[in-house]
């Protein structure tokens, strides 16, 4: 179970690594906040607190750290769409 955990941490701490993708402020929310959704479902189902629950927590996690960031501290190069 402590295994789980732990793997589950080191996923959630990577998508919240790489929640700023994106140029503007808005996208990097946005794509934050669905990185974040993706592995808080995923840590969720795995701990036990729930997918919906998992997802919510990461959604917002992921969207506050993207917002909160700007193109210089994250920049993981242009987006492959939209260019």
């Amino acid at each position: 179970m402590k295994a789980n955990i732990a793997a589950s941490a080191a996923l959630l701490l990577a998508s919240v690594t790489l929640a700023g993708c994106g140029n503007s402020t808005g996208s990097r929310a946005l794509s934050g906040g669905a990185i974040g959704a993706g592995a808080g479902a995923i840590v969720g189902s795995v701990t036990g607190l729930g997918p919906g629950a998992g997802a919510a927590i990461g959604g917002g996690v992921g969207a506050l750290t993207g917002a909160a960031t700007n193109s210089n501290q994250i920049n993981l190069g242009r987006p492959l769409v939209g260019n």
